[in-house]
């Protein structure tokens, strides 16, 4: 076998420019209108100005708890007469169309970001691209979950913060449970596939109104279809991660066919609705909340929302069955930021303990442990003023814990990020996503190949997008 480049020889060969998809508009420019090239220098003292943080929208709603957070740290700028202030732009389209606008942006200067919000996949990229550049390692302490701290560092520097973090999870109707006569419909400590299954045959033998079939998830041909396969294939073959720690290809023919074959049985006709091959995170919540199933498959974002349409003890929530996979958003500073110092003193306020703890609260999955289980650190950040619901009632009805977090934070949340898996950690992870879910495209066809078929075409795609 032919001998490996170092990650330091291999930045080289991944930082090629990419197709621009989408030029972002000269609109976003920082303070002092000057453009931001990905080659360019930092300079030797910040340049006093507008801090410009890019990132996907904020799942809280208008003045969201990202923007909050922002505009507390702009009063204690302003309280010092710093002269820096911190601006939130938020970039349109899903998580695919994110990635290529901030690529193209910072590689052709057409937008001056100092702090870009990235998806935890990302990070390898950008940072192989030099689009972003090392932070001080004191920014990720040992309160940060250790698998969430993992997604912040590169080639054994510190290149990202984790901001907000993100992991699968188990949705399930207990309401839908009783009607089927189901006695224990408290799933909290956990369930497996097998009784998963064996819950979802007694569904579809007392079928509630309105039900169709036992469980939902997001298998459409984007991220939704490789998180899915991912946390199957880690379920049936634990020791496999795809990727070895240098971004290169690293699985067997063989570990292929195990995790094809556990994600065929996940989603075998009598126990997935047949509308999750196509469906994304809202077409999935909107079949759950329709009542078309009685387990989901979804992100901790969608507690507060699930807690609305189901108050009282209508809703549970537990660890999705398995392995799950970790997500989240982190956020790093660009190489060109004229503000590099600055940019990174708001990422540490941004990311520490009492911000964390604003996330969760607000219904994120916050990156650090203390958020959970430490009674003494509260959200200083005054909550946005609350909308009505079209019952009248306040719109925060989601449970909580005598500390005011979300209720199913410290015992399921925390947990789960806990014993969360990586996607494939490499520069190359666009080409990956890409080869997987359109090769696993094949499973969810009228006639799909066998286990063993696809999983040699899928090897052979893979080592071709992911060469040595």
């Amino acid at each position: 076998m032919p001998r490996r480049l170092s990650r330091r020889r291999l930045a080289a060969r991944w930082a090629l420019p990419v197709a621009l998809a989408l030029l972002l508009p000269t609109a976003c420019t920082g303070g002092d209108g000057g453009a931001a090239g990905g080659s360019g220098a930092t300079p030797s003292a910040d340049v006093p100005g507008d801090i410009v943080v890019a990132s996907g929208r904020d799942v809280t709603g208008k003045n969201g708890v990202r923007q909050r957070l922002i505009d507390a740290w702009n009063a204690r700028q302003e309280k010092a007469g710093s002269g820096y202030r911190a601006r939130l732009v938020e970039l349109p389209g899903n998580a695919d169309e994110q990635r290529s606008q901030l690529l193209g942006a910072l590689q052709s200067g057409s937008a001056a970001y100092d702090v870009v919000n990235l998806d935890v996949t990302w990070v390898p990229e950008f940072a192989a691209a030099r689009l972003i550049g090392p932070l001080p390692a004191s920014l990720l302490d040992q309160d940060v979950i250790a698998p969430v701290a993992s997604t912040a560092r590169w080639d054994g520097e510190v290149y990202a913060v984790p901001f907000n973090s993100d992991v699968g999870l188990l949705y399930y109707r207990r309401d839908h449970l009783r009607q089927a006569g189901v006695q224990h419909t408290d799933l909290s400590g956990g369930v497996d596939w097998k009784r998963l299954r064996k819950l979802i045959e007694t569904l579809n033998d007392h079928k509630p109104a309105g039900y169709e079939k036992g469980w939902t998830t997001q298998l459409a041909a984007y991220e939704g279809r490789t998180v899915n396969a991912v946390e199957a294939f880690a379920s049936a073959a634990p020791e496999v991660t795809l990727t070895d720690e240098d971004g290169h290809y690293d699985a067997t023919v063989e570990e292929l066919t195990q995790g094809i074959a556990e994600l065929r049985r996940r989603t075998e006709a009598p126990y997935i609705l047949p509308d999750a091959a196509h469906s994304d995170e809202a077409a999935s919540l909107g079949d759950f909340a329709a009542g078309r199933t009685a387990f989901l498959r979804q992100w901790p974002y969608a507690y507060p929302t699930l807690s609305q349409t189901f108050p009282g003890d209508r809703l549970g929530v537990t660890a999705l069955p398995g392995r799950a996979v970790l997500g989240g958003q982190n956020l790093a500073v660009t190489s060109a930021s004229q503000r590099s110092g600055k940019a990174a003193d708001l990422i540490r306020y941004l990311t520490g303990k009492e911000s964390e703890r604003c996330l969760l609260d607000a219904g994120f999955a916050a990156t650090r442990t203390s958020a959970y289980v430490d009674d003494s650190v509260t959200c200083a950040v005054p909550a946005a003023a609350p909308s009505a619901a079209p019952t009248g009632e306040g719109a925060d009805t989601m449970p909580r814990d005598a500390a005011g977090r979300p209720a199913y934070a410290r015992h399921t949340l925390l947990p789960a990020l806990q014993r969360a898996v990586h996607r494939p950690r490499t520069p190359l992870y666009g080409a990956f996503t890409q080869t997987f879910t359109t090769q696993l495209g094949a499973l969810f066809a009228d006639d799909p190949p066998g286990d063993a078929e696809l999983a040699q075409r899928l090897d052979e795609a893979l080592r071709e997008a992911l060469p040595d």
